[in-house]
């Protein structure tokens, strides 16, 4: 094979799609641990700094999140997302931004009687061990809805993707529970071009991006911050 027939062949391999997940930036709720869910809460100065300094570290060509490779964006419906995606982009030329589709799957928890209160709040009025992987939220969402909510989410991105998404989903109950991860294969063979643009982008919230990720004891174990 010729140096440039090697070239062009390595130009066209296979690119594995991404899913990125980001946090929304800090609120007056997430700084005192309030949970917040269909509160619309705006972004403190902070957060809009914050954000703003992360957009222009990890948003552009050649970086973490390339505009051109960006296939679709999911964004909660909550003021606090969107804010946060037009802060991350806000670096980038309009006309290489990538729209945006406002996506209730990736809406915060549905924390019900909950909402707006701490846990230490939350386990004097619902149960002294209150654990919302494991009890929910009464009037809001079920761990088995949040968990079926996210599978819905990722069944919905996997096709869209064309990719092979291998994991495990026992029930939210079991701490055990765990996704493999993203494993994704080019589907069919289908070769990158320069023009390839297959990641996708949620902007949404804590307990949604944990649940959506990996394992209910992730808040004790990876911290989200905003």
């Amino acid at each position: 094979m010729s140096p440039s027939a090697s070239s062009s062949a390595a130009s066209k391999k296979p690119r594995l799609p991404r899913v990125f997940v980001v946090r929304h930036g800090e609120t007056e709720w997430s700084i005192s641990g309030q949970h917040t869910g269909r509160t619309d809460l705006p972004l403190t100065p902070n957060g809009e700094n914050i954000i703003r300094a992360l957009g222009k570290r990890i948003v552009g060509a050649g970086k973490i999140l390339d505009p051109s490779h960006i296939q679709h964006v999911f964004v909660s419906p909550r003021s606090r997302a969107q804010k946060t995606f037009e802060l991350l982009f806000e670096s980038v030329k309009q006309e290489e931004r990538p729209s945006y589709e406002l996506e209730e799957g990736v809406r915060e928890w549905e924390y019900g009687v909950c909402e707006g209160k701490k846990t230490a709040e939350i386990r004097e009025t619902v149960k002294p061990d209150w654990d919302i992987w494991t009890d929910g939220c009464p009037e809001g969402e079920s761990a088995d809805q949040m968990r079926d909510r996210c599978d819905a989410m990722i069944r919905k991105i996997v096709d869209m993707a064309e990719c092979v998404f291998p994991f495990l989903a026992l029930k939210v109950d079991e701490l055990t529970r765990m996704r493999l991860g993203w494993v994704c294969s080019a589907h069919h063979g289908k070769e990158e071009t320069e023009g390839h643009h297959g990641d996708i982008l949620i902007v949404s919230h804590g307990h949604f991006s944990r649940c959506f990720m990996f394992v209910p004891s992730l808040p004790s174990l990876l911290p989200l911050p905003n």
